[in-house]
């Protein structure tokens, strides 16, 4: 919740996520209803009103698929 305002975070049906870190690069691979699911979740944090800091996790057992990075979305205004 942001100024009184909920922000909810919807988990397309059927989507797959996998986060991988190789070296230098993060590579992330889904399917087309975990890339829907990812632009909404950034969509939903780009919101007016969104407060700086936001963010949300994603984890191996909490949305992504086995064996997956973690992966944090987060919100920063400031440099």
């Amino acid at each position: 919740m942001t100024d009184g305002t909920t922000r909810v975070f919807r988990w397309e049906e059927d989507a797959r996520i996998e986060v991988r870190s190789l070296g230098g690069e993060v590579v992330i691979e889904a399917n087309a209803a975990g890339l829907k699911t990812l632009a909404g979740y950034l969509l939903t944090l780009a919101q007016d009103g969104t407060r700086d800091g936001a963010h949300l996790h994603l984890e191996e057992h909490n949305g992504l698929e086995e064996g997956s990075a973690s992966l944090v979305l987060e919100r920063c205004d400031g440099e």
